[in-house]
């Protein structure tokens, strides 16, 4: 007498292998929601606390830390040096990228070797760029010892032991990394657009720089979007290459937001002050990001 395997009904075995990826992921989705988000609250309520070394719950002083913030002075040299960070950096790395990218978009030879080369810093953490960069632009080890042992005595560029130049050694290094990061994703755009137009610009007699100007850049307005929100929001979070780089010196001449929350929070034992940068920090990112995802995920008329 032989014993029968009994067989799973096919919809209870379909249920199974839909239900079964969604089970794998919950874990890691309900606990990056519990560290995300769950910290962004607690932040949140930290910055209406006095909390000072340690949480303090039960002193609750309302918006009195976004008021210390405020009337900071180290707080408005932060938001300047985020400023010019910011404005530099972004604009700095997409006109580098760009020239980067048309460039390789005319077919040279040893595209690959070049393109690996100018991708390379990318690949860097911002710890390790901060630390390179530190020791290139350092008066005493670096470019400017380098000009004097080869006889030019007269060349000075001491940029990073200067209060108000210092910000520019962080930017140099900040475009230096995100230049061919920037330049990958306009080569793919540039990749992506069909020859045909391009030929009927030359053929109506278009010179080379008034096809990239008037056609080229008008298609590639979604890439240079995305890369500007990309960069914007790489530029509010800078904080590892600043520390790396300057420690936010010389003094205080180059904190950035990011900086400042760290200093207060965990230097200077102001733990309701830190949290109040943080939580303008998360405001300024939202007011970046969300309004792209808004652009990004909506459902279009003609989608319908």
């Amino acid at each position: 007498m032989s014993l029968s395997t009994p067989s799973i009904p096919r919809d209870m075995k379909l249920n199974f292998e839909t239900a079964l990826p969604k089970l794998v992921f919950a874990p890691g989705f309900v606990l990056g929601m519990a560290f995300i988000y769950g910290f962004m609250v607690w932040n949140g309520v930290l910055s209406v606390t006095g909390s000072r070394m340690l949480p303090n719950y039960s002193e609750f002083v309302g918006l009195a830390q976004y008021a210390r913030l405020w009337e900071s002075e180290r707080w408005w040299v932060a938001l300047k040096n985020l400023g010019l960070f910011s404005l530099f950096y972004v604009g700095g790395a997409m006109l580098i990228g760009m020239a980067l990218a048309i460039f390789l978009d005319q077919k040279v030879r040893a595209e690959g070797a070049l393109r690996t080369i100018y991708l390379y810093p990318m690949a860097l953490s911002f710890i390790v760029t901060g630390t390179a960069w530190k020791w290139m632009l350092n008066p005493s080890l670096g470019l400017e010892k380098l000009m004097h042992d080869w006889g030019w005595s007269s060349f000075h560029f001491d940029w990073l032991v200067q209060s108000d130049t210092a910000i520019y050694c962080v930017i140099i290094a900040g475009v230096w990394q995100s230049a061919g990061f920037a330049m990958a994703l306009f080569l793919a755009g540039l990749r992506g657009i069909d020859d045909s137009i391009i030929k009927a610009a030359q053929m109506d007699g278009a010179s080379l720089p008034r096809i990239y100007w008037r056609i080229i850049l008008p298609i590639l307005r979604p890439v240079v979007f995305s890369t500007i929100m990309v960069l914007s929001h790489l530029s509010i979070k800078g904080f590892d290459l600043v520390m790396a780089l300057t420690g936010g010196g010389p003094g205080y001449a180059t904190d950035v937001p990011a900086t400042f929350m760290y200093v207060m929070s965990f230097t200077r034992g102001q733990i309701g002050l830190g949290a109040a940068s943080a939580t303008m920090m998360l405001a300024s990112v939202a007011a970046i990001v969300v309004p792209y995802l808004y652009s990004e995920l909506r459902t279009k008329p003609h989608d319908r």
